[in-house]
Protein backbone atom coordinates (compact mmCIF):
# COMPACT_ATOMS: atom_id res chain seq x y z
CA UNK A 1 0.00 0.00 0.00
CA UNK A 2 1.04 3.43 -1.05
CA UNK A 3 0.56 6.91 0.27
CA UNK A 4 1.98 10.26 -0.28
CA UNK A 5 4.89 9.57 1.67
CA UNK A 6 5.25 5.97 2.84
CA UNK A 7 4.73 2.70 1.78
CA UNK A 8 3.48 0.00 3.24
CA UNK A 9 4.97 -3.79 2.38
CA UNK A 10 4.34 -7.17 3.66
CA UNK A 11 5.44 -10.35 3.70
CA UNK A 12 4.85 -13.10 6.25
CA UNK A 13 3.74 -11.41 9.28
CA UNK A 14 6.19 -8.71 9.06
CA UNK A 15 5.60 -5.13 7.96
CA UNK A 16 7.28 -2.75 6.52
CA UNK A 17 7.29 1.02 6.66
CA UNK A 18 8.97 2.50 4.00
CA UNK A 19 9.87 6.40 4.40
CA UNK A 20 9.16 7.17 0.51
CA UNK A 21 9.63 10.72 -0.51
CA UNK A 22 13.92 10.63 -1.23
CA UNK A 23 13.32 13.60 -3.71
CA UNK A 24 12.71 15.75 -0.64
CA UNK A 25 14.74 13.79 2.12
CA UNK A 26 11.71 11.81 3.71
CA UNK A 27 11.04 14.59 5.65
CA UNK A 28 8.74 15.04 9.09
CA UNK A 29 5.25 16.94 8.02
CA UNK A 30 1.97 16.74 8.42
CA UNK A 31 1.47 13.99 5.70
CA UNK A 32 3.66 12.31 6.93
CA UNK A 33 3.12 12.61 10.59
CA UNK A 34 -0.98 11.35 9.63
CA UNK A 35 0.24 8.37 7.71
CA UNK A 36 2.64 7.23 10.47
CA UNK A 37 -0.02 7.35 13.05
CA UNK A 38 -2.88 5.83 10.43
CA UNK A 39 -0.30 2.61 9.83
CA UNK A 40 0.46 2.53 13.86
CA UNK A 41 -3.19 2.54 14.39
CA UNK A 42 -3.89 -0.37 11.86
CA UNK A 43 -0.85 -2.29 12.30
CA UNK A 44 -1.21 -2.73 16.24
CA UNK A 45 -4.51 -3.56 15.54
CA UNK A 46 -3.87 -6.63 13.48
CA UNK A 47 -2.78 -9.94 14.90
CA UNK A 48 -1.13 -11.08 11.74
CA UNK A 49 1.60 -8.33 12.38
CA UNK A 50 4.19 -10.26 14.05
CA UNK A 51 7.32 -7.62 13.49
CA UNK A 52 7.82 -3.86 12.16
CA UNK A 53 10.48 -2.43 10.25
CA UNK A 54 10.52 0.99 9.33
CA UNK A 55 13.40 1.95 7.06
CA UNK A 56 13.89 4.72 4.13
CA UNK A 57 14.59 5.15 0.42
CA UNK A 58 16.92 7.62 -1.00
CA UNK A 59 20.50 9.49 0.32
CA UNK A 60 18.95 10.21 3.72
CA UNK A 61 16.71 8.70 6.38
CA UNK A 62 15.10 12.26 7.18
CA UNK A 63 16.19 15.59 6.80
CA UNK A 64 13.84 16.04 9.66
CA UNK A 65 10.99 19.32 10.29
CA UNK A 66 10.59 20.95 6.56
CA UNK A 67 11.53 24.18 6.85
CA UNK A 68 9.13 25.61 4.36
CA UNK A 69 6.25 24.03 5.63
CA UNK A 70 7.17 25.47 8.95
CA UNK A 71 8.08 29.06 7.69
CA UNK A 72 4.25 29.70 5.93
CA UNK A 73 2.66 31.45 8.59
CA UNK A 74 3.86 32.84 11.80
CA UNK A 75 0.58 33.25 13.28
CA UNK A 76 -0.39 29.26 12.86
CA UNK A 77 2.62 27.67 13.35
CA UNK A 78 1.66 27.13 17.01
CA UNK A 79 -1.46 25.47 16.53
CA UNK A 80 -0.02 23.97 13.10
CA UNK A 81 2.36 22.28 15.55
CA UNK A 82 0.10 21.11 18.28
CA UNK A 83 -2.03 19.62 15.21
CA UNK A 84 1.53 17.78 13.48
CA UNK A 85 2.73 16.33 16.94
CA UNK A 86 -0.99 15.12 17.95
CA UNK A 87 -0.30 12.12 15.25
CA UNK A 88 3.34 11.68 15.40
CA UNK A 89 2.77 11.40 19.08
CA UNK A 90 -0.24 9.57 18.74
CA UNK A 91 2.16 7.14 16.64
CA UNK A 92 4.83 6.28 18.42
CA UNK A 93 2.66 5.91 21.62
CA UNK A 94 0.79 3.34 19.52
CA UNK A 95 4.13 1.73 17.39
CA UNK A 96 5.46 1.26 21.97
CA UNK A 97 2.62 -0.05 23.29
CA UNK A 98 1.88 -2.84 20.70
CA UNK A 99 3.23 -6.43 20.95
CA UNK A 100 4.83 -6.26 17.51
CA UNK A 101 8.53 -5.48 17.84
CA UNK A 102 9.69 -2.50 16.49
CA UNK A 103 12.89 -2.26 14.15
CA UNK A 104 14.35 0.83 12.25
CA UNK A 105 17.28 0.21 9.91
CA UNK A 106 19.13 3.73 9.60
CA UNK A 107 21.31 5.11 7.15
CA UNK A 108 22.51 8.45 6.12
CA UNK A 109 21.52 11.47 7.79
CA UNK A 110 18.48 10.77 10.35
CA UNK A 111 17.30 14.18 12.01
CA UNK A 112 15.26 15.58 14.59
CA UNK A 113 12.40 13.92 15.14
CA UNK A 114 14.01 10.85 13.53
CA UNK A 115 16.07 10.53 16.04
CA UNK A 116 13.59 10.36 18.62
CA UNK A 117 11.83 8.01 16.13
CA UNK A 118 14.81 5.95 16.04
CA UNK A 119 15.23 5.78 20.19
CA UNK A 120 11.66 4.60 20.60
CA UNK A 121 11.84 1.94 18.12
CA UNK A 122 12.73 -1.97 20.33
CA UNK A 123 15.88 -2.31 18.20
CA UNK A 124 17.76 0.23 16.04
CA UNK A 125 20.45 -0.69 13.15
CA UNK A 126 22.44 1.72 11.70
CA UNK A 127 24.16 1.60 8.51
CA UNK A 128 28.12 2.76 8.52
CA UNK A 129 26.98 5.91 6.89
CA UNK A 130 24.32 6.64 9.67
CA UNK A 131 24.46 10.13 11.48
CA UNK A 132 22.25 11.40 13.96
CA UNK A 133 21.63 15.41 14.47
CA UNK A 134 20.02 16.77 17.01
CA UNK A 135 18.96 19.68 15.55
CA UNK A 136 15.97 21.21 17.13
CA UNK A 137 17.39 23.96 18.92
CA UNK A 138 18.67 25.45 15.73
CA UNK A 139 15.47 26.50 15.02
CA UNK A 140 14.48 26.86 18.45
CA UNK A 141 12.61 23.93 19.31
CA UNK A 142 12.68 21.49 22.31
CA UNK A 143 12.48 17.69 21.04
CA UNK A 144 9.50 16.02 20.16
CA UNK A 145 8.27 12.71 18.97
CA UNK A 146 9.11 11.19 22.67
CA UNK A 147 12.84 12.49 21.97
CA UNK A 148 12.98 13.58 26.05
CA UNK A 149 11.77 10.47 26.83
CA UNK A 150 13.50 7.68 25.17
CA UNK A 151 16.91 9.34 24.07
CA UNK A 152 17.68 10.04 28.05
CA UNK A 153 16.63 6.45 28.54
CA UNK A 154 18.68 4.93 25.50
CA UNK A 155 22.46 7.07 26.06
CA UNK A 156 21.52 8.32 29.82
CA UNK A 157 20.94 12.20 30.97
CA UNK A 158 24.29 13.48 30.86
CA UNK A 159 24.53 12.69 27.09
CA UNK A 160 21.28 13.31 26.28
CA UNK A 161 21.51 16.72 27.56
CA UNK A 162 24.72 17.34 25.30
CA UNK A 163 23.12 16.00 22.38
CA UNK A 164 20.09 18.46 22.82
CA UNK A 165 21.55 21.47 24.32
CA UNK A 166 24.86 21.34 22.16
CA UNK A 167 22.85 20.57 19.07
CA UNK A 168 25.46 17.55 18.27
CA UNK A 169 25.84 15.04 15.53
CA UNK A 170 26.60 11.62 16.29
CA UNK A 171 28.71 9.24 13.68
CA UNK A 172 27.47 5.67 13.65
CA UNK A 173 30.31 4.40 15.99
CA UNK A 174 29.18 6.98 18.46
CA UNK A 175 25.91 6.74 18.16
CA UNK A 176 26.20 3.04 19.11
CA UNK A 177 28.62 3.77 21.94
CA UNK A 178 26.51 6.33 23.69
CA UNK A 179 23.45 3.22 23.56
CA UNK A 180 21.12 4.95 20.87
CA UNK A 181 21.58 2.22 18.27
CA UNK A 182 21.80 -1.76 18.97
CA UNK A 183 24.83 -1.90 16.36
CA UNK A 184 26.11 -0.89 13.13
CA UNK A 185 26.71 -2.95 9.69
CA UNK A 186 27.91 -2.06 6.56
CA UNK A 187 25.63 -0.06 4.36
CA UNK A 188 24.99 -2.44 1.32
CA UNK A 189 23.72 -5.36 4.29
CA UNK A 190 21.77 -3.07 6.33
CA UNK A 191 17.86 -4.21 4.79
CA UNK A 192 19.35 -7.58 5.04
CA UNK A 193 20.40 -7.91 8.26
CA UNK A 194 16.91 -5.76 9.28
CA UNK A 195 14.69 -8.29 7.86
CA UNK A 196 16.94 -10.96 8.98
CA UNK A 197 16.15 -9.44 12.44
CA UNK A 198 12.79 -9.28 11.59
CA UNK A 199 12.06 -12.47 10.67
CA UNK A 200 13.57 -13.35 13.63
CA UNK A 201 11.50 -11.76 15.91
CA UNK A 202 8.34 -12.30 13.79
CA UNK A 203 9.04 -16.19 15.03
CA UNK A 204 9.11 -15.62 18.39
CA UNK A 205 6.33 -15.12 20.99
CA UNK A 206 4.09 -11.85 19.96
CA UNK A 207 1.99 -11.36 23.13
CA UNK A 208 4.83 -11.91 25.04
CA UNK A 209 7.34 -9.71 23.36
CA UNK A 210 4.05 -6.91 23.89
CA UNK A 211 3.96 -7.21 27.73
CA UNK A 212 7.92 -7.09 27.80
CA UNK A 213 7.82 -4.06 25.91
CA UNK A 214 5.46 -2.32 27.79
CA UNK A 215 7.00 -3.64 31.26
CA UNK A 216 10.17 -1.87 29.70
CA UNK A 217 8.38 1.03 28.64
CA UNK A 218 6.99 2.13 32.48
CA UNK A 219 10.19 0.66 34.86
CA UNK A 220 11.75 4.34 35.52
CA UNK A 221 8.38 5.51 36.45
CA UNK A 222 6.76 3.70 39.07
CA UNK A 223 8.07 2.62 42.46
CA UNK A 224 9.28 -1.09 42.77
CA UNK A 225 6.41 -2.37 44.40
CA UNK A 226 4.48 -1.75 41.48
CA UNK A 227 6.33 -2.55 38.97
CA UNK A 228 6.56 -6.13 40.88
CA UNK A 229 2.78 -6.31 40.64
CA UNK A 230 2.82 -5.39 37.12
CA UNK A 231 5.11 -8.36 36.50
CA UNK A 232 3.13 -10.40 38.06
CA UNK A 233 -0.22 -9.49 35.93
CA UNK A 234 1.53 -9.45 33.17
CA UNK A 235 3.10 -13.40 33.67
CA UNK A 236 0.07 -14.26 34.03
CA UNK A 237 -1.50 -13.14 30.80
CA UNK A 238 1.14 -14.63 29.19
CA UNK A 239 0.65 -17.76 30.90
CA UNK A 240 -3.15 -17.89 28.86
CA UNK A 241 -1.89 -17.52 25.31
CA UNK A 242 -1.43 -20.42 23.28
CA UNK A 243 2.28 -19.89 22.49
CA UNK A 244 2.87 -20.21 26.61
CA UNK A 245 1.22 -23.40 26.84
CA UNK A 246 2.43 -24.98 23.80
CA UNK A 247 6.26 -23.82 24.22
CA UNK A 248 5.82 -25.76 27.77
CA UNK A 249 4.50 -28.90 26.32
CA UNK A 250 6.99 -29.14 23.56
CA UNK A 251 10.13 -28.62 26.11
CA UNK A 252 8.25 -31.30 28.65
CA UNK A 253 8.01 -33.50 25.08
CA UNK A 254 11.45 -32.63 23.79
CA UNK A 255 10.02 -31.08 21.13
CA UNK A 256 11.30 -28.36 18.37
CA UNK A 257 8.93 -25.15 19.90
CA UNK A 258 6.64 -23.20 17.28
CA UNK A 259 5.04 -20.09 17.91
CA UNK A 260 1.97 -18.53 16.35
CA UNK A 261 1.83 -15.32 17.93
CA UNK A 262 -1.64 -15.95 19.68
Amino acid sequence: MTTEATRIEYSDGIAEIVLARPEKGNPFDAIFNAELCDHASRLTSDQTVRAILIRAEGKYFSVGADFKWLGRDREALPRLLKEATATLHSAIVRLTRGDAPVIVAVHGLCVGGATALTASADFALAAESASFYAAYNRIGFVADGAGTHFIPRRVGSRRATEFFLLNETWDAPRAAQNGLVNRIVPDAALLDEARALARQLAEGPTRTYGEMKRLMATYMDRPIETQLEEEAQAIARCARTDDCWNALQSLIERKPITYQGR
